[in-house]
């Protein structure tokens, strides 16, 4: 089954196999360039490539001088920022093992993680540091705590910046001999004490990830990213930090979810990655503001079509120019959306793809550093993941009569395995080294990988066929009238069917009661939905139709990338 189009050559990129190979490198060819920068006042607003390289010797000779050694593992967690970026990396290339902990999770959770991963260290901003130092008494190995935004130390807290300039480094400084096999990263998924697995990357795990996405997509060092994803997440560790990192390019981090407009505007950014819901709301928004234009709205269509054969013609970036207001709102340099986390809707790429942005979309799971498919500029498919990663093998195990089964991958960028638990390990990689994804999918004629959902989500209909909750949330979700939506399969009568549990968009309801000079009342809210839901079950299957709704008042309770936690909702 191929797996490019012949007229897809793949981009020239140098390989790497350790970080530290990569600063060298940068540093010798954008010393000037721009690397990274906060948008939040922080002790270290800024760095320059060559500025990166020195602060990260600087780090790292400062944890060696306070006597951590190599192996030892170092925790991180603070909001995103440039501080952040150093503690990585310091902590890698002097080959020790960085943790990088979400800053959302509770402190319960947090001790847990430190307790299972058997850090020795922690690097925190200063909204942490009551938290870490009341963890001393609990976690006696932790021994050495670190503030990003200390002036200077304080009891037995060191301060980061006091620590940086203390062990300023000059240009004849080098890295220690590099370990690429050896574990340099644990990450921890969500789970309470005893439950959360550790997955363990090495730097040639993400080196090779890196490599392989960036011979797919170029990232030329003028490239300009806005982060705005969690950034001890994979996807944006990898990709929206050490993606644009590793290609001279540059990351700005911004203020806050809620800042993204206006940090967008200040930035100008070229690239910028995000989440379905991110997307989806800013499509949404659009989509309205044109709307309130009643002549803009009925020109919209033909303007793009027209546009977009020209285009194809040879026209050049007519739609750009068309609806040039939309691109300001983005800055006006935006050179491409990369949606990740999650399955984006179709209709919103083939959206903002009609408004001239180019939207790209890929697929990966933390144990695969992340990246395993991802579509490419000029070959495209909005209801696909996108094509596999040159590198890696995929295949689909034991496919139904649609060709649909679970997703096993092999190659350099899978995981070394789960961090002291064995058993998990081998459930989930077999002795072939192809790793089992739990997610179920099919790969077309062209070798496009479709992504149809988890596999424990899976509801079995009566006449055997898979439902996928994840393909009708899509659906629903793209009702005016829902904000989100959660699909299972309800037993409370016995019998098995499939129910919908659902979240008013509020926004419509309000913009519907000012047209119509009514009150929004649940009766409404309550006829509204159901009617549309019945709309819906006329074009699906018989099997799939949605058989009971419920509606709810709150957000079901999220991941930082914005995906639902199933285990969470009440049925």
């Amino acid at each position: 089954m191929p797996r490019y189009r012949k007229t897809d050559a793949l981009y020239a990129v140098t390989t790497f196999t350790s970080f530290a190979e990569m600063l060298d490198r940068n540093a010798a060819a954008y010393p000037h360039l721009p690397a990274l920068a906060d948008l939040t006042p922080t002790p270290v607003p800024k760095l320059t490539h060559a500025e990166l390289r020195s602060a990260v010797l600087a780090f790292s000779a400062a944890l060696r001088a306070l006597d951590v050694r190599e192996g030892e593992h170092i925790a991180v967690l603070s909001e995103n920022r440039v501080q952040w970026c150093v503690a990585y990396l310091s902590a890698i290339t002097m080959n020790c093992v960085v943790v990088p902990i979400d800053r959302n999770l509770r402190e319960n959770e947090v001790v847990s993680i430190l307790h299972a991963s058997g850090s020795s260290a922690a690097v925190f901003s200063e909204a942490y540091r009551d938290m870490f130092e009341g963890f001393r008494t609990t976690l006696p190995e932790l021994s050495l705590l670190v503030d990003m935004d200390l002036p200077a130390k304080r009891g037995a807290v060191e301060s980061m910046p006091a620590l940086l300039a203390a062990h300023t480094t000059d240009a004849g400084a080098v890295f220690p001999p590099a370990r690429p096999d050896a574990l340099a990263v644990l990450v921890y998924t969500s789970g309470s004490m005893g439950s959360a697995k550790g997955v363990m990357l090495s730097q040639a795990n993400i080196c090779a990830n890196l490599v392989a996405m960036r011979s797919m997509i170029e990232i030329p060092p003028s490239d300009r990213f806005l982060s705005v994803l969690p950034i001890h997440h994979t996807y944006e560790c990898t990709c929206g930090f050490l993606c644009p990192i590793s290609s001279g390019a540059s990351t700005t981090f911004a203020r806050s979810l809620k800042t993204v407009a206006d940090d967008i505007r200040t930035v100008r950014p070229t690239v910028l990655l995000g989440v379905p819901l991110l997307y989806e709301k800013m499509y949404r928004r659009i989509v309205q503001g044109i709307a309130e234009k009643k002549l803009a709205a009925l020109l919209v269509r033909p303007l793009s079509a027209v546009a977009g054969m020209l285009e194809s013609l040879g026209a050049g970036p007519l739609r750009k120019k068309i609806f040039h207001e939309i691109h300001e709102r983005f800055g006006g340099a935006i050179r491409m959306f990369i949606v990740g986390g999650a399955a984006p809707d179709p209709a919103v790429a083939a959206g903002f793809r009609s408004f001239g942005f180019t939207f790209v979309q890929g697929y990966g799971l933390t144990e695969t550093s992340p990246i395993v498919a991802l579509n490419r500029l000029g070959n495209t498919r909005d209801d696909a993941a996108g094509l596999p990663l040159p590198n890696l093998e995929v295949r689909i195990e034991a496919p139904d009569d649609d060709g649909r089964g679970e997703i096993l991958v092999r190659g350099p960028s899978v995981m070394m395995g789960y961090y002291k638990n064995d058993e998990a390990t081998r459930a989930a990689i077999d002795s072939e080294g192809w790793f089992r994804t739990g997610d179920f999918g099919s790969i077309d004629a062209d070798g496009f990988l479709h992504i149809n959902g988890r596999k424990k989500n899976v509801i079995i209909a009566k006449n055997g066929k898979n439902v996928f909750p994840e393909e009708l949330e899509e659906q629903v979700n793209r009702m005016p009238s829902v904000l989100e939506s959660f699909v299972y399969a309800d037993t409370s009568k016995g019998d098995e069917h499939i129910a919908v549990r659902i979240v008013p968009n509020a926004e419509h309801f309000i913009e519907l009661a000012h047209k119509t000079g009514g009150e929004v009342t649940r009766a409404i809210i309550e006829e509204t939905i159901n009617n549309e839901i019945r709309a819906l079950n006329k074009r699906l299957p018989v099997y799939k139709q949605i058989r009971r709704v419920t509606i709810q008042d709150t957000e079901f309770e999220k991941t930082t990338t914005q995906k639902i936690k199933r285990y969470l909702v009440g049925r």
